[in-house]
């Protein structure tokens, strides 16, 4: 187990993607997420903010691909009015570096619309390993910064943990930590797994390979999930996240709903036979 050692430092994580993944400049950004919103607002539904909102599946892509899907969660979490302590951000790792599930060893991350603290009290209830370079590149928790920051008016912090084994049991690990956490530190607590759906298939058959694990995800049947992406070989970058988030909503809710809010994929914005697939869901409890 890596230790935390930085509680009485200030080490910020860069933005590794800003200008890449979303505008580097505040103005362009935040014009950028308003043309998004307005876009899809009539198609947003708006009722389900009514609910009690535990977190959700949103894609991680560039936003000219995939914000037209996770604004819809964004304005949920918005019209919603809850006001969250701690943001806890479950993510894929795509370089390959640090250890199998890793929390970020910095105390802030730097954002283009304000940096934001990590909880540092928090993280270190979870018992779980530290990792400042599975964090340094990674791009799958920085892009839902600037979505927080735009969309909360309230000062919230964010516990980013990345994941390298995907499977059932570190889901289930990462799960019942956050819980555990939840509960010690008296926090309310969002839970964002990030993840992209199928990649470079036909949009059609990306769709289908989707279907066999958004099927298990509606019924929240982790060990499905995992079945279906193995047996059906699933693009699906995040289902670890996923996973985790289906066994939080359990743990922590009584009668745990997830919604569907946007499916779509690349092709929609620059035609292509091969496509990569964004899907936001809800997570929510009445």
């Amino acid at each position: 187990m890596l230790s935390f050692n930085n509680k009485n430092n200030s080490l910020i994580r860069k933005a590794a993607v800003a200008g890449k993944f979303y505008p580097s400049n505040e103005k362009e950004l935040r014009s950028l997420i308003a043309q998004v919103a307005l876009a899809e607002r009539n198609n947003i539904n708006y009722s389900l903010a009514n609910n009690n909102i535990i977190g959700a599946v949103i894609p991680h892509a560039g936003y000219i691909f995939s914000a037209y899907q996770a604004i819809h969660f964004f304005e949920l979490l918005k019209q919603g009015k809850e006001v969250f302590d701690t943001i806890v951000i479950v993510n894929p790792n795509h370089t390959g570096y640090g250890e199998e599930i890793s929390i970020d060893d910095n105390t802030e991350w730097e954002s283009p619309l304000g940096n934001i603290s990590v909880d540092i009290e928090f993280a270190a209830l979870l018992d779980l390993p530290f990792s400042g370079i599975a964090h340094k590149y990674e791009h799958s928790a920085e892009v839902m910064l600037p979505f927080l920051r735009y969309y909360l008016d309230y000062e919230f912090s964010i516990v980013p943990i990345c994941m390298k084994k995907q499977n059932v049991e570190n889901a289930k690990l990462v799960a019942n930590a956050v819980y555990s956490a939840m509960n010690d530190s008296g926090k309310k607590v969002l839970f964002i797994a990030s993840s992209d759906f199928s990649h470079y298939e036909e949009p059609d058959f990306g769709r289908q390979q989707d279907d066999y694990v958004l099927d298990e995800v509606l019924k929240l049947n982790t060990k499905g999930v995992f079945k279906q992406v193995k047996k059906h070989n699933v693009s699906a970058c995040g289902y670890g996240p996923i996973m985790s988030l289906m066994e939080f909503s359990k743990l922590s809710n009584n009668n745990p709903k997830a919604h569907i809010l946007k499916r779509g994929h690349s092709g929609e914005v620059y035609p292509s036979d091969k496509v990569v697939d964004y899907v936001s869901i809800l997570f929510y409890d009445k």
